[in-house]
This record gives C-alpha cells, structure tokens and sequence, in this order.
C-alpha cells in the first residue's frame, strides 16, 4: 500500500497571501526586530496583525472585517549617508502606540518593547515594487500614516505563531493582559 497518491483534483490557489487594499487598518504590533539584507542594508522590520477583535464593527467592514488576522510588515530602513534610523519617523509610531511624552528610551531594544503589544490605527498602502526585472504589489506604511487606535481596548487573540512580547508569546491580550 503506498503512502500518498498524487490527485490534484482538490488543489486550489491560496489567495491570501495578496497584499492589503489600501486603507486604514486597526492593528495590533505583535513584534519589531532589526534585520540586515545580504548586501548590509539595515532595517527595524515592525511585524502588526490586523485586530481580529473588530470583525464585527460596521465602520470597519471594508477592512478589519474582511482581512482579520493578515499581516503586514513595516521596515524602516537606516540612512545610507548616517547608517541611522530616521528617529524623527519613530516618533510618529511612538505617539500612536502611546507612550508618554518626555519617555526616555535608551536602546532600539527599549524602543521595541515600548511598541510590542500596543494597538495602532494604520494606512495601508498597496503598490508596485519592482526587484530584479520583475513587479509585483506589496504593502508599504509610511512611519507618520500610524495613528492612536480608536479602539483601545484590546481583545485580539493571537494565532500560536504570533508574539506579542519579545521575550514570551502570549495568547491573549485584554486590558489586564497587556505586559506593561
């Protein structure tokens, strides 16, 4: 008896894996860590899910409602002239997580554990990327399209494979969940 027959009749075209439609998304970051391509250039990639918690507000059919769950990651690139982050960017990101003005923030380890866990509203913006001859649609967010959320209260619940913190994965986050 063999282990698997070879029957194609069943397979069909995952289409979710498509970029976001353009638009504002209620988001939830679930992680941020620096990462490098191959030839050097550095990033702090911010990972966000879109809140599964907000399926069923009307005003966020087109979105929340339609593309709970999908992700989108967000890099943020180091200047080629200073090989700095552009912190005036992060200040866009920091003021829709919320974090308290005047907070001091030592580290890019700092910074991203203000971030993880924390609900923003963001624009989504779909368009075409061209790599090596060819073009495909992607999703980019620029750091000042991050907004308060308008739902800060947080009931998402994260897939196993989602981190909310970036030392332990946590389930669920509720008000009395949150790490901070």
């Amino acid at each position: 008896m063999s282990f698997l027959t070879t029957n194609y009749s069943e397979n069909k075209q995952e289409t979710g894996f498509s970029p976001l439609p353009s638009g504002e998304y209620e988001m939830l970051i679930v992680n941020a860590q620096e990462k490098a391509t191959p030839s050097g250039a550095e990033s702090l990639q911010i990972d966000l899910v879109v809140r599964n918690d907000l399926n069923g507000v009307p005003t966020l059919s087109a979105t929340n409602g339609k593309f709970y769950n999908r992700r989108v990651f967000n890099d943020n690139w180091k200047r080629k002239a200073t090989g700095m982050y552009d912190t005036q960017g992060f200040q866009y990101i920091l003021e829709a997580a919320q974090v308290p003005e005047g907070t001091p923030i030592n580290s890019i380890m700092d910074f991203i554990c203000l971030l993880v866990g924390k609900p923003v509203r963001v624009y989504v913006k779909q368009e075409e990327n061209t790599y090596n001859g060819t073009t495909t649609m992607v999703n980019r967010i620029a750091p000042w399209n991050y907004k308060k959320t308008e739902f800060p209260t947080v009931q998402h619940v994260l897939k196993k494979k989602e981190s909310a913190d970036p030392f332990q994965s946590a389930p669920v986050f509720g008000d009395s969940d949150m790490p901070f």
